[in-house]
């Protein structure tokens, strides 16, 4: 990684030409990644180490500036609320006037319900989740839109979000064609972790990076073990996921190293294996130390998965499989 754009609190970070020499950000963000250099500031970081990450920057890079509605499509915890900030900073730098009504997140459902007057609307509008609107609140929107006077930049700007794909939803007669038309005149959608590898490492880094330093931890660094172990899942839940199991790895690691078994991942789907049989324990000692063998065959030997099953700590379940005693509470 050899450069940043700080854009107010987040930062765009491009992986290094070594890799990618074909670098695709526009001529414009290349400058100021010149300019900035590395800021370590705020807590979100927009990363596009992978081609279809990249690209994404490049249309925020053209839209950002003369955005008027636009629709970020993504599943949930991919990133649609980063996103939708690094636009409105961008759109910012060439109407500086949005700032004194700032960036305005709010669901979709309860924005209709307390709009003023269309004329009167004013900022940079973050709607999420339209496609939760039922008919009634898709009719409203169209609407507002219709009645929205967008020939005055630096007034207004119109994100909504979507888990869904407008287009497909409206496919299906779920979702009015006229505003589906209307939303997605500008469609940025954001590609699932599982579908750009290439972003997954540096993203672990900077939440170890956020998360370290949250704990007042020295720098924590994965090992090969753990970097495959991230690479290999599909991340259903995406950046929110990955944010997660690395906050819970970094406070149950020890030495300031994440070892593969320090990651809570859960096990690929497969049927259940077998129980381990064997003589029948005779006594409370042996029930429970027979209890935790079986634990941690259905986790496959994975210590820190089996402690959070069990409802203990690891510690403690070392304590349990080495010295046999009995675990109380």
């Amino acid at each position: 990684m050899n450069s940043v754009q700080s854009i107010g609190p987040f930062e765009a970070v491009i992986q290094g030409t070594e890799m990618y020499p074909q670098n695709i950000a526009t001529a414009e963000l290349r400058n100021q990644v010149a300019e900035d250099g590395f800021i370590r500031e705020g807590d979100d970081r927009f990363v596009v180490a992978s081609f279809s990450m990249r690209k994404l920057l490049d249309q925020v890079s053209i839209v950002g500036p003369h955005l008027r509605i636009a629709t970020i499509e993504g599943e949930s915890g991919a990133g649609k609320h980063a996103l939708s900030r690094l636009l409105y900073q961008r759109y910012a730098a060439r109407h500086p006037e949005i700032l004194q009504w700032g960036f305005i997140r709010c669901d979709a459902r309860s924005w209709l319900l307390s709009r003023t007057y269309p004329h009167f609307l004013a900022g940079f509008v973050f709607l999420d989740r339209v496609d939760l609107l039922a008919a009634p609140g898709q009719d409203l929107l169209l609407r507002s839109l219709k009645e929205i006077d967008f020939r005055q930049p630096g007034k207004l700007a119109i994100v909504a979000s979507s888990e869904s794909s407008i287009c497909e939803i409206s496919r299906n007669g779920r979702f009015l064609t006229e505003l589906a038309l209307r939303l997605t005149s500008v469609r940025l959608p954001i590609p699932p972790l599982r579908e750009r590898k290439d972003d997954i490492i540096p993203l672990a880094n900077l939440f170890l990076e956020r998360h370290s330093a949250s704990y007042h931890l020295p720098p924590i660094i994965l090992t090969a073990g753990a970097v495959t172990q991230l690479l290999k899942h599909p991340w259903p839940g995406n950046l929110r996921e990955l944010s997660s199991i690395l906050e819970s790895a970094v406070i149950e690691c020890s030495n300031g190293i994440i070892r593969a078994e320090d990651l809570a991942i859960p096990a690929a789907h497969s049927p259940d294996p077998p129980l381990i049989r064997g003589p029948e324990p005779r006594n409370l000692d042996a029930v429970i130390h027979h209890h935790i063998l079986h634990v941690l065959h259905l986790n496959r030997g994975n210590k820190l998965r089996a402690a959070r099953q069990l409802g203990i700590s690891r510690s403690t379940l070392y304590r349990l499989l080495e010295k046999g005693v009995p675990f109380t509470g």
